[in-house]
């Protein structure tokens, strides 16, 4: 019986409110139980990884250039992400990033994620796919 590639099946998250937090190279110092729930890790697995560690395949470069640019600029960064599962298949989150700043110093990142919109995910595709395709070229 022929299964479809997990990479190409979709994980629905509908509920909840995921939650990391990450210090300035993008290490994992905090993940809350619908973190892992929805990624398919343990705590364990999660803490101490880079972020990456959920990025997909899909999601291109410049995207992550522009919220790196921002949150490390010191400004919120929010936007559409496609994240990959442990056991592959992917979900679409609704991601508000913003830095962590002591005593005027951005000592890491937090990360509040919802489920995306059928709207907002469709909306997304297409911009994503042809930076994709100015990647490859």
């Amino acid at each position: 019986m022929n299964r479809p590639d997990p990479i190409d099946e979709e994980y629905i998250f509908e509920k909840g409110l995921i939650v990391s937090s990450t210090d300035l190279k993008g290490i994992i110092t905090y993940a809350n139980r619908k973190f892992c729930e929805i990624a398919g890790y343990t705590k364990d697995e999660l803490v101490g990884k880079n972020h990456n560690i959920v990025r997909h395949p899909d999601m291109p470069k410049a995207a992550f250039k522009e919220l790196w640019d921002t949150i490390q600029g010191g400004k919120e960064w929010t936007g559409i992400v496609k994240n990959l599962r442990k056991d592959g298949r992917y979900y679409w989150v609704y991601s508000h990033i913003s830095p962590i700043i002591v005593d005027g110093e951005i000592t890491g990142y937090t990360a509040a994620r919802r489920p995306a919109s059928e709207t907002e995910v469709t909306e997304t595709i297409p911009i994503y796919r042809d930076l994709l395709e100015k990647e490859s070229n």
